[in-house]
């Protein structure tokens, strides 16, 4: 029991140590371990004092941290921006005459293709972007993480043959953040899809690939063709991305005008959905003349580069961070799709590693026996290591580390490079089934932490507040699927169409009710979203005139 306890308080020590240093995702493995150290131990916790009061220390410090961090921003998530279009929420603003006329002129020089129009409603939104603080602030670092997708989606909507500005969608849907993820519906990812239906992505309880970029983007552009020629005009596919097909088609059979316009002046569209095409032309027009409106400042994001190995097999995100000497962070910014801190044991799962890394992944993952990847590590031997010293960093015995080196236990380093070290395997948590029945003892922290969720997410899940929880109830550690309901005609919340297969409308995302202002003033209401977002690096910038170049060399 004291070994127990020593070894509790050592998870939870390493924990905070990486907390302090912000290094969260570390720190969250290291509270995973302390806690499902006890409760996998097979001792009653509750039926003895002394585990009991060190349970709930344990726990009580955890969920301190999480506070403190909750109050920096998402807990142990990185924070999240809002898209420009959330920015623009409940805004309402007037149309300076003088704008449109500019932008009339610009519009005769960009060079799209996509037929864009200008009138008051695309001007008002470029008179937001481009002239108020908050607008241009997070157009601008939507502008500057495109850089890091740019030449991916142009690659991918050029093999589905669909036009290259369909880009700017992801404006108004994630400002380019893979890890985007709406409060009120759930969608996810780049391009938001909903997690549910049939769109051609794997998700799963270790992988969603709403997150992936590049799989989500595919996915997006074979459904964005599928709308259009379902319709035959790309601002009618957009709406019809936003608010379904089905809701488009039957906009134009009770107008008879099958032009998006039309049916904003006719008052037949939702205001989200109204609002929805002219920001994103706004958002095409500034990209191609950005010093016009204010954005000589862009700087766009490198593009993210990798190597990618296939693998079919259980292998730690921390062991793969030791074989190609990255931090954790980066390999699981890298692998945006992964839900776990390691990859699927049942299935082959592409493996984003750092660029020019994966021949040194494959020279160094081999010396690992495969069964032992999902636990072990790999360290690369430093002056002044010894065998005892690595022992004790990795908290194993100096005897299971030397046999697992083929080494004897007096053995010095020198001349050895690198050893594996045989870490124990975790308790694993139990299987994502969707629902868990509370155990005495447990609390909405240690379930989240078990089941690799965030306390935020769990509590929403199950309509919660608070840590505590009584035994035997059933909770949600996965997102529930939506209830479907039949239509009452009232709209909420934002969902997602899925795939060409079957009627899109009953799969795409709905609107808000929000109120439909016409004229001269544009008014949106949203949902803000959250995001278990995915930390990358920002690398030196590029020249502002990325932008306007990279919009014209069509």
């Amino acid at each position: 029991m004291l070994q127990l306890i020593q070894q509790v308080e050592a998870a939870y020590a390493s924990g905070e140590a990486d907390y302090r240093k912000g290094m969260l995702p570390e720190a969250k493995v290291q509270f995973d371990r302390a806690v499902d150290l006890m409760l996998s131990s097979g001792i009653d916790i509750r039926g003895n004092s002394q585990l009991s009061d060190e349970f709930d220390h344990i726990v009580d410090k955890v969920n301190a941290l999480e506070t403190e961090a909750l109050k920096q921003g998402n807990g142990f998530a990185p924070q999240v921006e809002a898209t420009p279009a959330e920015a623009a929420s409940d805004v309402t603003f007037a149309v300076d005459p003088n704008l449109v006329a500019k932008a009339t002129a610009d519009l005769a020089t960009t060079k799209s293709d996509l037929p864009l129009v200008m009138n008051e409603y695309v001007a008002a939104f470029i008179n937001f972007f481009a002239y108020s603080q908050r607008g241009h602030a997070t157009l601008l670092h939507s502008f500057e993480r495109a850089g890091r997708y740019r030449a991916m989606i142009q690659r991918v909507m050029a093999d589905e043959g669909v036009p290259q500005d369909l880009i700017y969608l992801a404006v108004a849907e994630s400002g380019f953040q893979p890890r985007a993820v709406n409060r009120g519906s759930h969608a996810g990812g780049i391009w938001q899809f909903m997690p549910y239906g049939d769109y051609g992505l794997t998700r799963n309880s270790y992988v969603d690939e709403r997150f992936d970029p590049e799989k989500s983007t595919r996915a997006y552009a074979r459904y964005m063709k599928f709308l259009y020629n379902q319709l035959g005009d790309w601002y009618l596919a957009m709406a019809a991305y936003d608010w379904g097909a089905g809701n488009v088609q039957r906009a134009v059979e009770k107008t008879g005008y099958a032009d998006f316009w039309e049916l904003y002046r006719r008052h037949n569209l939702p205001g989200e959905t109204q609002n929805y095409v002219p920001e994103i032309l706004a958002a095409i027009i500034i990209a191609n003349h950005p010093t016009q409106y204010g954005f000589d400042e862009v700087t766009l994001d490198p593009p993210v580069l990798t190597d990618t190995v296939t693998v079919n097999y259980s292998i730690d995100l921390r062991l793969v961070s030791d074989l190609v000497g990255a931090p954790v962070d980066e390999i699981e910014a890298l692998n945006p799709s992964l839900l776990r801190m390691v990859t699927p044991p049942d299935a082959s799962f592409d493996l984003h590693l750092p660029a020019g890394t994966a021949t040194l992944f494959d020279q160094r993952v081999a010396a690992i026996p495969e069964s032992r990847r999902s636990s072990w590590r790999y360290h690369v031997v430093a002056a002044g290591d010894t065998l005892a010293s690595v022992a004790r960093e990795y908290r194993v015995q100096t005897e299971e580390l030397a046999s697992a080196n083929q080494l004897a236990e007096s053995s010095n380093l020198e001349g050895v490079d690198a050893l594996v070290v045989p870490v124990a395997p975790e308790a694993a948590p139990s299987v994502h089934r969707g629902l868990y029945t509370v155990r005495r003892g447990d609390t909405l922290v240690t379930i989240a932490d078990r089941f690799g969720v965030s306390l935020a997410e769990l509590r929403r899940w199950n309509n919660l507040t608070g840590i505590r929880v009584e035994a035997g109830r059933h909770l949600h550690v996965a997102e529930p699927a939506p209830v479907q309901r039949a239509s009452s005609g009232r709209r909420s919340g934002r969902r997602h169409a899925s795939s060409a297969a079957g009627d899109p409308s009953t799969r795409a995302k709905s609107s808000s009710s929000a109120s439909r202002e016409h004229g001269t003033t544009v008014k949106r209401q949203h949902t803000q979203s959250s995001q278990k977002a995915s930390s990358a690096k920002k690398r030196p910038s590029h020249k502002s005139t990325q932008l306007a170049n990279s919009a014209s060399q069509r």
